[in-house]
């Protein structure tokens, strides 16, 4: 459903501000081994959301990456899947046609159309700082590492 660049977006966004909740600030190599996401890629995926205002860094000795209270309630996943993977995953075609529309639709267009709307809603509602929330207290998890 989500490129690769989007689901290592969002990994590390839930891991980064899991972090920040103890004032922390984790380096790309931290994140890239949490999220198990190959580092230079992690590293340009962070700046872009740098850019935009969804994350925070700061450089030197005691900088890296962090999120502020606010920006982990205000952003929601809808931001991070539009800012990674444009909205494809809102719009697109579910076989991947480009050309599928109400008057010419393929044959997955009327279900897919409504599986779009509900991942619509769930992304728009949902924050960074729930997603986060849930992996704090172990009802899910980015990696096998943790488990029991």
């Amino acid at each position: 459903m989500f490129s690769k660049a989007c689901e290592y977006a969002i990994r590390s966004l839930i891991y980064v501000t899991e972090k920040s909740k103890n004032g922390e600030r984790v380096s790309v190599t931290d994140i890239s081994t949490a999220v198990e996401s190959p580092f230079a890629f992690t590293g340009k995926t962070l700046q872009k959301l740098v850019k935009q205002d969804i994350i925070s860094s700061a450089k030197g000795p005691n900088g890296g990456f962090y999120i502020t209270e606010e920006q982990a309630k205000a952003n929601r996943l809808a931001d991070v899947v539009s800012l990674i993977d444009g909205n494809a995953v809102f719009q697109g075609c579910g076989l991947g046609l480009k050309i599928c529309k109400e008057n010419q639709p393929c044959p997955l267009h009327q279900n897919f159309k409504e599986i779009r709307k509900q991942l619509k809603k769930m992304l728009q509602s949902t924050t960074v700082a729930e997603l986060a929330e849930s992996q704090a207290t172990q009802k899910t998890f980015l990696n096998n590492i943790n488990r029991n």
